[in-house]
C-alpha cells in the first residue's frame, strides 16, 4: 500500500494543485499511524490526540515541500516523532506528567487508565509499553510499521548501527520481561 500510496501522492502534487484532496488522503492513510505512535511515545489518548493533529497541520503546511528523499510514511513518522519529543519537553507535559503521576496514586484508577488498560490488553503490549522509550520506540517502527533500517534510522535521527544495538537490547529486555512473566505464572 505505501508504494501506490506514494505514487497517488506525486501523481497529484504534479497533476493537481488541490491540497486539500492530498491533505485528506494522507490523513486517512495515515492518521491510524500517526496515532498510535504518538501514543507509544506517550501513553497518553489526549496527547496522542494533540499530537495527531499537530503532525497534520504540520504536514498540510508543508505538503509542497516534500522532496521524496524518503517514502511519505517515513516522512510523516518522522514529523510525529519530533513533534512528540518536541511535546514532551514542554514545561507543559512535565507539569502535566507530575501531576498524573501524583493524582494516579491514588487507589481509584482514572477513566483514562481503565482505557489504557483496555487498549493494553494483551500482555505484549503491556511490556512493549514499560520498555524504556528508545527501545519501545524501535521495536514499534520495526514491528508495527515495518520500516527499515535505514527508514528508523532516519525518523530517529541516529545511525543504523545505532537502530541495530537499539533493536538487539529491546529484544534482549522482551524476552527477560516474558521469562519474568512465565515464572510467576508458574507460582
Amino acid at each position: 500500500m505505501e508504494s501506490n500510496v506514494n505514487l497517488d501522492y506525486l501523481r497529484y502534487l504534479s497533476e493537481s494543485s488541490d491540497k486539500k484532496a492530498i491533505f485528506e488522503e494522507l490523513m486517512a492513510a495515515y492518521g491510524k499511524d500517526v496515532w498510535n505512535y504518538a501514543f507509544s511515545m506517550t501513553k497518553k489518548w489526549d496527547q496522542a490526540d494533540d499530537i495527531t493533529q499537530e503532525v497534520f497541520l504540520k504536514v498540510y503546511k508543508n505538503l509542497y515541500s516534500f522532496r521524496s528523499e524518503s517514502s511519505v510514511k517515513t516522512w510523516i513518522l518522522t514529523i510525529t516523532r519530533n513533534m512528540t519529543v518536541d511535546y514532551r519537553r514542554s514545561a507543559f507535559y512535565r507539569k502535566v506528567t507530575l501531576i498524573d503521576f501524583l493524582t494516579n496514586s491514588s487507589v481509584t484508577s482514572s477513566a483514562e487508565q481503565e482505557v489504557i488498560d483496555q487498549f493494553a490488553a494483551n500482555d505484549l503490549w503491556k511490556m512493549v509499553l514499560e520498555l524504556p522509550l528508545k527501545y519501545r520506540e524501535v521495536l514499534i517502527l520495526y514491528a508495527h510499521y515495518q520500516l527499515s533500517m535505514k527508514e528508523m534510522a532516519s525518523i530517529l535521527g541516529i545511525t543504523e548501527g545505532t537502530v541495530r544495538s537499539r533493536l538487539f537490547h529491546a529484544r534482549k529486555k522482551m524476552a527477560k520481561k516474558r521469562e519474568s512473566q512465565s515464572h510467576e505464572a508458574d507460582r
